[in-house]
């Protein structure tokens, strides 16, 4: 499908120079740029989603204080990793 869009030209000349330096047409290089943004956007919104279950997620009381500790480490550790 075909469609317009405005760039500022500073943008428009950067894509025109990586598209020629990839060997790809520019329309390519703004579908697979567009494409990234996408699967990278839903990877963020699973990761936001399994932080909240994550956080509203009540640690037993048969857990140790270490088991506790590490299981909070590891949360705090992966809450910005894209799944």
């Amino acid at each position: 499908m075909k469609t317009a869009i405005s760039l500022p030209d500073r943008l428009y000349k950067d894509a025109e120079k990586t598209a020629k330096s990839l060997g790809i047409p520019r329309s390519q290089l703004f579908a697979r740029a567009l494409q990234e943004f996408i699967t990278r956007h839903r990877k963020e919104h699973v990761t936001e989603s399994l932080n909240k279950v994550y956080s509203q997620t009540t640690l037993g009381s048969d857990l140790t204080n270490t088991e506790n500790a590490s299981i909070e480490s590891i949360r705090e550790l992966t809450q910005n990793d894209a799944w």
